[in-house]
């Protein structure tokens, strides 16, 4: 605090005692940084934010879109991997009974199923 700026109230230092004159001086010192940081602030929030924002408009588009395919891809996987264990589960079922011939056929058209989206 000894390199202090010159007193607002220098008229009245008479009337002010020490303690109060640095207080006075530091609210001066605060005034002037809070003056910057409102005019930095107004530098920033001018026009390069429109292009900032436009530039996250279309990030967005593209994070929502993959967002989608990788739903849909893993959407894909579980069902493919429902399909196989039910068709396992039917393979079992028809062995365990002595049904020999005849579960071959179908066991094709069901992963035609699961690739129409």
């Amino acid at each position: 605090m000894s390199a202090s700026p010159p007193s607002l109230l220098s008229s009245n230092t008479q009337t002010l005692t020490p303690l109060e004159q640095e207080v006075l001086d530091e609210y001066a010192r605060l005034l002037e940084n809070l003056n910057k940081l409102g005019t930095s602030i107004a530098d920033i929030a001018g026009l390069p934010t429109a292009k900032i924002l436009d530039s996250l408009r279309g990030l967005e588009r593209k994070t929502g879109l993959v967002f989608t395919l990788l739903k849909a891809s893993v959407y894909s996987m579980v069902l493919q991997q429902q399909l196989d264990v039910e068709r396992r589960d039917q393979e079992e079922e028809e062995d365990s009974h002595g049904g020999g011939g005849g579960g071959g056929g179908a066991g094709g058209s069901d992963s035609d199923v699961e690739m129409g989206f």
